[in-house]
């Protein structure tokens, strides 16, 4: 179960097809009251307390199952520091009608998580849009809200991975320097403690203390359920009714919490010291809560200061060469909260001269530089883009909707759209001028003010009276019943290629909001003319939007904004992908700006220098990561490919230097070489004009061609490269533990299907495959451990890897029951209802990502790729090729593939502080 860190209020709201008509009285179950309706979300509420949300969106073959509970760390009491977050964990133990959650959330294809933060614990699970499905979702949900078993048996072996979870955060400078300035910015107001919690706490915590936690809040007049996707509202009211209304209003009443932290009355600084190898600073402001009025503008304020490229602290501290990255978020939170800003600075430059200018842009916005009209009309363009584009995705809608939940009621999220469209230049500086004062900070250094300026932070307003008759706006345009199986996806696809080679896949279908999305791959190269061109592939495709001809960077980012698309671009090896999300309405012009980024940039000297120091900041802070230097280091040692070779990893220090001796003309000889149309291909999925998307595609890409030809470069399967090697990380709390081997295996080869199901039996099911199992459930030794397999769809070249996160005075326990699972799959195979269970997971999971319209144009535009094409009958062919398979066929192909002495295994963390012998207590 993650932790939730917001970098950002979280805005996602998807918004249905069409208004829920709202129900008669008569027609509700008895003992069930309608209570509002907004823009196609409807409250009801049980006669137990408990409310309920219905979201309906037909245009998706899933559905979600969202509950949030009131409680959080800001509810937590002395001593209970962590106790919202290691109850999410114990609620995944099981209940008496749910013995094995794990299990049964893969048996359903569910995409499920639970998350805790400041003001609530949330649990959802995304699955394919079934009536046995969602009234499993519901049973689930009503019987672990009051039944769960919260045994001790189960605490002693959950605390240690809850431990294992909080010292994998303690790895992160910039997020333990985020905890260290929140602490010392709030007193006494819990937003100063970390959601989750002091290590003391969570090993000493009495069972029978968590129960009574768990019993207190976890009650039907504490939780809003929210079901939101493809289903039936009146059916699905009526089963809701019979999950959750036998459960009995609690006796007891919760108590509103009182604690508010003084206006804070002078400038507070915290000094973190630290293994690492980049700096940080990091400055914090209390502001209002996210249901006040001045939280929008408040939100304009830090896109203001933190927008890339145009944003006062971008150009203070990167164009000034202050630092290599910065951002900054403000908390939406029921309680007056904060702002959080943060910069990167690399060794060698002065920390002192990036906290100087960075407090300097902070102090300037609200004093002597006010922001402009242009500034604030780009924030606000920026923010409410994203609340529209979210507004398309109903699958994402349970956890944003939590927060508004959380922060005093739903509809606050339309209050608050409806605020930021309000906002003008002078809230801004009015907000900046109230809250970003010397007097109301927190950064890492102290100085005395004999004349304090306070900030006095208004109490959060009466949401009740905020949302009362609201009735927002006309619900935006409705979406089909697409059907996502295979031979519907290949039936409704139009295939084609331009006269230069160029390829492309159509798929018409009407969405919610007209969304659409798509794909361009373009490739390029070959070993020779590759090779000793390290980095070369991947700045060059980001550096594509950073200026072309007729646009900057920042005019290329405002341009995206206002046509309310994301757009990224990455490069990698031989290829150069583009990713577009944006609706109808607004593709051509995104594609103009797309297409002018790939036809005519300038690669400009200063942005290139803008990157390769932010790079250069990425990859030292990995000099010293257990995560990264594992991983970096298993992939050098099970593919040794050839110094120079176009496919060979290198290690952080030889990518560095290699970074370091780029130079804008290397970018531009490259893009002159090898970029062009002819080996490219297109996927676009969604709402568009046919005729007029591929007269675009073919005046601007049917006749570009590169001067360099394209060759696929092969993969390769090394022999003999199975070894051990450890890597010492000093003061990391955690520790990597990675494995990695290779096998001759394509993905249509005849044992695909079979070793695919072996490795997600082995490691790949949430929190209930066999590793899981035994290493995070029983033993308690690793937060996160698993297994993935892979086949490339041209060469024979297959991989198997497997993960974990541990403490380092665990590696023995660790290692020793990693290898008795492995041996143990490869000895006794599986059994037929292992098997029958994780294909009926696998097949609904399948179905989850062929709903998924970046998923389906990405697909497309790698199967368009294949010289003897493919399209999704592949997909509709391994789907009946897993669902033939026998338990006899899985065993057979992981005892033929798998073996443990041929793997290359890998170790990263501080092994020798593990090593050295614990003080004994007086």
């Amino acid at each position: 179960m993650k932790q939730t860190f917001l970098l950002g209020a979280l805005l996602a709201l998807g918004l249905p097809a069409r208004p829920l008509l709202a129900q008669t009285a008569a027609a509700l179950p008895t003992g069930v009251t309608q209570v509002t309706s907004v823009e196609g979300i409807t409250e009801y509420r049980l006669a137990n307390g408990l409310r309920v949300l219905l979201f309906p969106d037909q245009s998706k073959a899933t559905a979600t199952v969202n509950i949030t509970y009131l409680v959080g760390s800001r509810l937590e009491g002395y001593g209970e520091s962590g106790m919202a977050h290691l109850l999410e964990h114990m609620v995944f133990k099981g209940s008496p009608k749910h013995p094995n959650i794990p299990q049964e959330l893969t048996e359903h294809g569910a995409n499920p998580n639970g998350t805790t933060w400041l003001d609530r614990t949330n649990y959802f699970e995304t699955f394919t849009s079934t009536n046995e499905n969602l009234k499993w979702a519901l049973d689930l949900e009503s019987d672990r809200m009051v039944n769960s078993f919260i045994a001790k048996k189960d605490l002693e072996s959950e605390f240690s991975v809850v431990r294992n979870e909080f010292e994998s955060g303690e790895n992160s400078p910039s997020r333990v320097l985020e905890e260290r300035v929140l602490s010392s910015a709030y007193l006494w107001h819990n937003y100063g403690k970390s959601t989750i919690g002091s290590k003391e706490d969570i090993e000493r915590v009495p069972i029978d203390n968590l129960k009574a936690f768990y019993q207190k809040y976890y009650q039907p007049d504490n939780a809003v359920l929210l079901v939101a996707g493809k289903f039936d509202p009146a059916k699905t009211l009526a089963l809701i009714k019979q999950d959750f209304g036998p459960i009995p209003k609690p006796s007891r009443v919760l108590a509103a919490t009182y604690t508010t932290e003084p206006t804070q009355d002078g400038e507070r600084s915290v000094t973190l010291r630290r293994p690492g190898d980049t700096q940080a600073l990091g400055a914090a402001y209390h502001v209002p809560a996210g249901s006040s009025p001045d939280y929008a503008a408040t939100e304009a304020l830090v896109e203001v200061l933190t927008n890339r490229p145009s944003g006062r602290l971008y150009k203070a501290l990167i164009e000034g060469k202050k630092a290599a990255s910065t951002w900054g978020y403000v908390a939406m939170l029921h309680d007056p909260g904060y702002a959080y800003f943060y910069a990167d600075v690399r060794q060698g430059r002065s920390l002192d001269s990036a906290r100087v200018a960075m407090l300097s842009a902070l102090d300037a916005v609200g004093r002597t530089q006010p922001p402009t009209a242009e500034e604030v009309e780009r924030a606000k363009t920026k923010l409410l883009k994203d609340i529209e584009l979210l507004f398309q995705r109903s699958d994402d809608l349970g956890l944003t909707l939590s927060e508004y939940i959380a922060t005093g009621d739903w509809r606050l999220v339309y209050l608050y759209r409806d605020n930021l469209r309000k906002v003008t230049a002078a809230d801004v500086q009015r907000v900046a001028a109230a809250y970003l004062k010397p007097s109301n900070r927190t950064v890492g250094l102290f100085e005395p003010d004999n004349r304090p300026d306070r900030s006095a932070v208004p109490a959060a307003p009466d949401v009740a009276a905020l949302v009362k008759n609201y009735k927002g706006e006309p619900a935006i345009a409705a979406g089909e019943a697409f059907d996502a199986s295979p031979t519907n996806i290949d039936t409704r696809t139009k295939l084609g290629q331009e006269k230069n080679g160029l390829k492309y896949a159509l798929l018409q279908k009407q969405n919610r909001g007209n969304a659409v999305n798509a794909t361009l791959k373009i490739r390029y190269g070959s070993e020779a003319t590759l090779s000793n061109k390290p980095e070369l592939a991947g700045f060059t495709a980001v550096l594509l939007q950073r200026g072309t001809k007729t646009r900057t960077y920042a005019q290329i980012k405002d341009a995206l904004d206002k046509a309310k698309a994301q757009v990224s671009f990455y490069g990698s090896g031989q290829t150069c992908n583009v990713s577009i999300q944006t609706d109808k309405t607004h593709l051509p012009g995104v594609l103009d700006i797309v297409l002018d980024c790939l036809r005519n940039p300038t690669f400009p000297a200063e942005e290139f220098e803008k990157f390769r120091q932010e790079y250069l900041a990425y990859l030292e802070a990995q000099l010293q990561e257990p995560q990264a230097l594992a991983f970096n280091l298993a992939t050098r040692l099970s593919e040794p490919y050839a110094p120079g070779h176009p496919l060979a990893t290198l290690p952080y220090e030889q990518e560095i230097a290699a970074v370091k001796a780029l130079k804008v003309e290397d970018v531009r000889a490259f893009y002159k070489q090898f970029y062009g149309a002819q080996n490219a291909t297109v996927a676009v999925v969604g709402s568009f004009d046919e005729p007029a998307l591929r007269q675009r595609l073919d005046k601007q890409l049917g006749t570009w061609k590169a001067s360099s030809p394209y060759a696929r470069i092969p993969q390769h399967i090394f022999s003999s490269t199975a070894q051990s090697q450890a890597l010492q990380t000093n003061d990391k709390a955690n520790a990597m533990f990675v494995t990695m081997m290779k096998y001759p295996l394509r993905d249509d080869s005849p044992d695909y299907a079979a070793l695919y199901m072996a490795n997600y039996i082995l490691g790949d099911g949430f929190l209930n495959s066999r590793l899981a199992t035994r290493i995070r459930q029983k033993e308690g030794v690793s937060y996160g451990v698993g297994s993935f397999m892979y086949a490339d769809d041209n060469d024979e070249v297959g991989s198997f890897t497997s993960y974990a996160i541990y403490n380092p005075d665990n590696s023995t326990r660790l290692e020793q029951a990693y290898k008795e699972e492995v041996e143990r799959l490869l000895k006794d195979g599986i059994t037929a209802d292992e098997l029958k269970a994780a294909k009926s997971a696998a097949l609904q999971n399948f179905q989850v990502q062929r709903s998924q319209d970046r998923n389906l144009a990405s697909t497309w535009a790698q199967y368009l790729t294949k010289a003897e094409g493919r399209t999704f009958a592949y997909d509709a062919e391994l789907d009946r090729r897993i669902a033939a398979l026998t338990s006899e066929q899985v065993s057979a192909a992981a005892k033929k593939y798998l073996d443990y002495s041929k793997l290359t295994i890998v170790k990263a963390g501080d092994f020798a502080r593990s090593a050295k012998p614990k003080a004994s207590a007086p």
